[in-house]
């Protein structure tokens, strides 16, 4: 893992050297994604560098909040907390108005997700910042990504990691020192933009997810034999044509880290 790390690492600090970057801004949710990359970039480029953005609504928890004060706190990051809540309402609103009817569910999420993708990019214009989108490769193989949201960046330096390895990834950076709350490691991953929602309430538990991922895009496996070597053909199924539907929005994200796994293995 310490060589996926140092990989990771000094890829970041060279796409910040060749673009004309020496500070980088992210949105720091609480969850452990955004969490990893505030480290990822603080041991490339050094805290006073990094400057996240805690970017609050109603749906934000308790929990999320102190998680993120604690990683600004540990990692000596430039941090700062916005309630957006307000222009969510607003634009709510506005929108209700524009439809003749209240938006749907999936209109109010994204338009949290949107505003902070809007303002990490006045982030960037105002203090010439490269904004890393910190989502990773399972979220975005099955599309559960907002456009022009939390897929807005320049880089995404951790989405060629699946989410199981992001888990392990955190595990390990901490042994190295405490850099992560534990809580944001053992918490079940949500979005945060509706209560009570769980990232399992959308996709398969990413265990599983990951496994069936690995073997048909790393692998190169079929459905057929993906479901021979033990998993449930409806799953299997569900995945894979729930990948190829997000096609649209992996042609529009940023560029990636490229990841050297041994033996072509999950971590």
């Amino acid at each position: 893992m310490k060589k996926i790390w140092d990989n990771l690492t000094a890829g970041l600090k060279d796409f910040c050297v060749k673009n004309g970057f020496s500070k980088v801004c992210l949105g720091l949710s609480g969850g452990l994604d955004s969490a990893l990359c505030s480290v990822l970039a603080t041991d490339a480029l050094g805290g006073e560098n990094v400057h996240a953005l805690m970017m609050k609504t109603k749906h934000t928890s308790d929990l999320s909040l102190r998680i993120a004060r604690e990683i600004s706190q540990r990692n000596n990051l430039i941090f700062q907390e916005l309630d957006i809540n307000p222009l969510i309402d607003e634009e709510t609103l506005f929108l209700a108005h524009a439809f003749d009817q209240n938006p749907k569910q999936v209109v109010l999420e994204n338009l949290q997700a949107r505003a902070r993708g809007k303002f990490l990019m006045a982030f960037s214009n105002q203090f010439d910042y490269l904004v890393l989108a910190c989502g990773n490769k399972s979220e975005i193989a099955m599309g559960y990504c907002t456009l022009y949201g939390d897929t807005c960046g320049g880089l995404a330096p951790i989405a060629n990691l699946y989410k199981s390895e992001i888990f392990d990834l955190a595990r390990w950076r901490n042994t190295i020192s405490p850099v992560l709350p534990k809580e944001v490691i053992s918490r079940a991953p949500s979005a945060e933009l509706a209560d009570h929602q769980k990232d399992e309430d959308t996709l398969p538990p990413y265990a599983l997810l990951d496994k069936v991922l690995h073997l048909y895009l790393d692998m190169g496996k079929s459905e057929n034999e993906i479901c021979a070597a033990g998993f449930e053909p409806k799953t299997v199924r569900w995945i894979i044509n729930r990948y190829k539907s997000q096609a649209f929005k992996r042609k529009q994200l940023p560029p990636y880290l490229p990841i050297k796994r041994p033996d072509n293995n999950l971590i």
